[in-house]
């Protein structure tokens, strides 16, 4: 089975905007979870220093899957995050 690593990127403290992207993310992680899937879903604060090496990402908020950035600067519902996250499986 495949693991998928799901990096929220936003600001800390987070954000309206920030906070309903990790919501949905945790949203579409259950669903996954629900069929059998591994889905890990960890916030990330966009100003640290490891978070800038790692990925660079400029506006939050971001979505990151696999140390791969899929999406910045807006806010995906969470339908969109799960067909994301299933094209990773």
């Amino acid at each position: 089975m495949k693991k998928l690593e799901v990096d929220v990127i936003g600001v800390s403290p987070p954000c309206a905007r920030c906070k309903k992207t990790e919501e949905n993310a945790r949203k579409a992680a259950v669903k996954l979870s629900s069929e059998g899937y591994k889905v890990e879903v960890t916030k990330l604060n966009i100003t640290a220093k490891d978070t800038i090496s790692k990925y660079g990402v400029l506006m939050s908020p971001a979505i990151a899957v696999n140390g791969t950035v899929k999406f910045m600067g807006k806010v995906l519902d969470v339908g969109v995050i799960e067909r994301l996250l299933r094209q990773e499986i």
